[in-house]
C-alpha cells in the first residue's frame, strides 16, 4: 500500500526507495513508519539493492543500508524483518515456520527468467527449510492484461518460465508475472502459494507503477521470524 508516508507527488505517499528520486529525509521518515507497522524496530528492517538478477544473500544480523547486488535475503534470525520493494515487479514473501526461515524475493521479468525464485527455495532448503513446509506469498504486480511486451521477449520468457507468456486485453503478446512464478514454485515443490493485492497499474490509489506512471515511488512486503 501506498498511503499513510509523508512523499508529495509523485511519491505519494508511503515511498520507501530510497533511489527513485525523493526527499532522503521523507523516504527515512516513511521507512521508520513502516518498520512501526510491522512492529519492528528500523534497524530490523532489511532489505536488497534489487538489481534484477538471481543472486541470494542470507542475513544473520541489521544492516545499516541495503545488501549489494542481491534480489533476494533469506534469514533464520528472529527479529529481522526482511523487506522486498517493487512497483509492478513481483514482490514474493517465503516461510517454513516450522524450521525457521524466512526469505523475501524480488521477481520482475529478467529476475523470474534469471531463476531467483529457485534460488531463493533453494537457499531456504540450505538452511533447513522444507519445499513442502514453504507458504509463498505473491504480492501485487502488473498482470498480464497489461504487461505488454515484444513477441519475441514473451517467447523467449517463455522458454524460460513456462506459463508466463499471455496476451493483453486488445490481444497483443505480454508476460504474466504471477502465472509465471506459480508455475516456478509449484515446480520446486513449494507447498502453498497464495496471491494477494492484484494489479499495480490498475490501482493506482493503492500502489506504485512504474509502467504507469514513470517517476513514482516503491511501495514494499515484508516477512519476520517472531
Amino acid at each position: 500500500m501506498r498511503g499513510g508516508g509523508v512523499s508529495a507527488g509523485p511519491y505519494d505517499t508511503l515511498n520507501l526507495g530510497a533511489r527513485v528520486g525523493d526527499d532522503p529525509l521523507r523516504v527515512h521518515d516513511n521507512r521508520a513508519r513502516f518498520a512501526a507497522a510491522a512492529g519492528v524496530p528500523a534497524v530490523a528492517l532489511v532489505h536488497a539493492e534489487q538489481v534484477h538478477g538471481a543472486d541470494v544473500a542470507v542475513v544473520d544480523r541489521p544492516v545499516h543500508a541495503a545488501v549489494p547486488a542481491v534480489d533476494a535475503l533469506v534469514t533464520t534470525t528472529p527479529g529481522i524483518a526482511l523487506a522486498v520493494l517493487a512497483a509492478d515487479c513481483l514482490p514474493v514473501l517465503l516461510a517454513d515456520p516450522t524450521a525457521g526461515v524466512v526469505a523475501v524475493a524480488h521477481a520482475g521479468r529478467a529476475g523470474l527468467a534469471a531463476g531467483v525464485l529457485q534460488e531463493t527455495v533453494s537457499a531456504m532448503v540450505g538452511l533447513g527449510a522444507t519445499a513442502a513446509g514453504t507458504t509463498a506469498v505473491l504480492g501485487p504486480a502488473v498482470c498480464g492484461r497489461c504487461y505488454e511486451v515484444p513477441e519475441a521477449l514473451a517467447d523467449s520468457v517463455e522458454r524460460l518460465v513456462p506459463g508466463s507468456r499471455c496476451t493483453t486485453r486488445t490481444g497483443t503478446p505480454a508476460i504474466d508475472l504471477l502465472a509465471g512464478a506459480r508455475g516456478v514454485l509449484r515446480r520446486a515443490g513449494v507447498g502453498a502459494v497464495e496471491t494477494v493485492g492484484g494489479c499495480t497499474i490498475e490501482q493506482p490509489e493503492r500502489f506504485f507503477s512504474y509502467r504507469r506512471d514513470g517517476v513514482t515511488g516503491r511501495h514494499a512486503g515484508v516477512v519476520r521470524l517472531s
